[in-house]
């Protein structure tokens, strides 16, 4: 239907840095091998993707032979000096310990505040909301990353959820359907659904 937009979020495969729960913001990390079996039946107009390489890689994989458009806005939050550690290395740092309690209030060192980066996130969204608009294009995929789908979801989700209250696995996507008035407008979608990712072969 020409009088609706759908925006769908799907977070990169899974990396060896995922996997050993370190924070991988701007750092990269290559996809595992189970990640590069992942496939999808869905199908967009146009395909925007974080610059980083886990993103792109991933992109590639699900929507091969499709041009990307590359934004820096959808990266990961900066973890700055924390890139790499995992808690278990930062846990009896007091900083760490208090932006833990307060992510809002406190900031990774030569990192990101959690205002800084949904900031920049908002202003990628903006860029895409005008390409959307500007070509009349009814369906998109974004390929970002954990924090800045949460991100999305507790602004334009039918229904308020704070960032924190997202799960947002690395093989499952999301759709947003939008009424076009209310896309236009910044306005919460009507309808979110799930969008599983399967392993090749297995349908």
């Amino acid at each position: 239907m020409d009088d609706t937009v759908v925006v769908a979020l799907f977070r990169h495969g899974l990396t060896g840095e995922n996997k050993r729960k370190a924070y991988l913001g701007w750092n990269d990390s290559p996809l595992c091998s189970e990640s590069k079996k992942i496939s999808i039946s869905n199908r967009y107009q146009r395909y925007f993707s974080s610059d980083l390489s886990r993103c792109i890689s991933t992109a590639n994989i699900l929507f091969p032979n499709n041009d990307l458009y590359l934004l820096s806005h959808l990266r990961e939050m900066n973890f700055g000096k924390w890139e790499g550690k995992t808690y278990e290395d930062l846990k009896e740092v007091p900083l760490y310990q208090r932006w833990l309690s307060d992510p809002i209030s406190y900031c990774p060192p030569e990192g990101e505040s959690f205002m800084d980066f949904t900031r920049r996130v908002s202003i990628g969204w903006d860029k895409i909301t005008k390409e959307i608009l500007s070509h009349n294009i009814q369906g998109c995929a974004l390929m970002t990353h954990g924090g800045v789908i949460r991100y999305l979801l507790s602004e334009f989700a039918p229904q308020h959820s704070d960032f924190w209250s997202w799960q947002v696995p690395h093989h499952q996507g999301y759709e947003l359907v939008f009424a076009k008035e209310a896309f236009r407008r910044r306005e919460r979608c009507t309808l979110l659904r799930e969008v599983p990712l399967t392993a090749k072969g297995l349908g």
